[in-house]
């Protein structure tokens, strides 16, 4: 399962999980976080600002950045995986989109729909998915997916929600697969 969350939620998520992995994208200027009090097993920290275009003075999401979340991804396979940046709306449900659609190619609107369903106003970064689509070779599937799903409700931060990492939705699919990402 993969846990989806603002900073300002993520301490109490994070209480709420026994072993999990936590991806942290926050932008560059953001200032020092107290990860006290959070023990998760593996910790990476991507940091660029939540813009969907080039824009002077800020770092935008990259294919390297996005290399970086999907290789995050992969190699949680068994833990939860709990995904937050500042509001819990753009660049945690972009990243947690990606990182199930890596795991499960030809689900990316089942994924889209199920992330509506789940998170009212999540809105997923356009440049994360559309870098992901193209490191993953979904030629468009994953950006047209998300377009369908259509901006989010309007919100100030995103409530906590979680995003299946198996597709399709089975009693049996509990059980960890690889996935489709590799590195190299």
């Amino acid at each position: 399962m993969i846990h989806i969350c603002s900073l300002g939620g993520l301490h109490a998520v994070a209480a709420s999980l026994d072993d999990f992995d936590l991806l942290t994208l926050l932008s560059p200027t953001h200032g020092a976080v107290d990860w006290s009090g959070l023990s998760p097993n593996r910790h990476l920290h991507v940091s660029f600002h939540d813009i969907v275009e080039p824009a002077p003075a800020l770092v935008a999401p990259d294919a390297n950045a996005m290399r970086q979340v999907l290789a995050f991804g992969d190699a949680a396979r068994g833990r939860p995986l709990l995904v937050h940046c500042w509001a819990g709306i753009s660049r945690s449900s972009a990243a947690a989109y990606a990182i199930a659609c890596a795991h499960n190619p030809g689900f990316e609107r089942e994924i889209a729909m199920e992330l509506r369903h789940r998170a009212p106003e999540a809105t997923p970064n356009r440049l994360m998915v559309a870098l992901a689509d193209d490191l993953l070779s979904c030629n468009g599937v994953m950006v047209d997916a998300v377009a369908s799903i259509g901006r989010g409700a309007e919100a100030f931060e995103g409530k906590p929600y979680r995003l299946p990492l198996l597709w399709p939705q089975t009693p049996s699919s509990s059980q960890p697969k690889r996935s489709a990402f590799r590195l190299g």
